[in-house]
């Protein structure tokens, strides 16, 4: 064999030894550094399942407005732990023919999602309210329209956990009208 094929070959064999026992190394310290990861989140969750969770009471008041005068008030309340959401549902579900014999239902009344959570030391609220009713249809209308019309108010937000305060969540006009409508909140701690 000649000396230039033997440093050749040489070469080939000390760069895959290298190559082997560097990938050995990044083998073994990878693992080790995973295992710290898992272990910092493991700490993690295990502290918050120690901390036991807070219990909330919530009292919602949908107001419709007319000239500063409250006219209508509608009340609902749920109970919450934190981390943990909730949804208030009242309404009907109504059929509508959509094709010739094929009827699709809507759902027509109020609901009500709230979740209470931790982010980043904070405890927010978390609110998405939408409610939905029939339009009336005007009184000098010669033609009935038999396909339903339906009025909806959406509103959603989150804010900072307000304690024993009332506090508006959102609030929006009626395009239809001189009404505005509110969604107010009020948050009491259980424990």
């Amino acid at each position: 064999m000649s000396i230039r094929k033997s440093t050749i070959l040489l070469a080939v064999t000390l760069g895959w030894t290298v190559l082997s026992v560097t990938g050995t190394r990044a083998q073994e310290t990878a693992p080790k550094a995973a295992t710290q990861t898992e272990s910092s989140e493991a700490k993690t969750k295990s502290q918050a399942w120690d901390k036991p969770l807070e219990e909330y009471h919530l009292d919602f008041s949908l107001n419709e407005i007319e000239d500063g005068k409250k006219i209508n008030s509608r009340q609902y309340s749920t109970n919450l732990a934190t981390n943990e959401g909730n949804e208030i549902k009242i309404g009907t579900r109504v059929p509508v023919e959509s094709k010739e014999g094929e009827f699709q239902y809507l759902d027509v009344g109020t609901s009500l999602f709230a979740r209470i959570g931790e982010v980043r030391g904070q405890t927010e609220l978390t609110v998405r309210a939408e409610t939905s009713n029939f339009a009336m249809p005007e009184s000098n209308s010669e033609k009935r329209d038999l396909h339903p019309v339906i009025r909806q108010l959406k509103m959603g937000g989150t804010a900072l956990l307000p304690l024993a305060k009332t506090i508006v969540m959102g609030s929006a006009d009626d395009p239809n009208s001189k009404r505005q409508f509110q969604l107010e909140v009020t948050v009491t701690k259980l424990r």
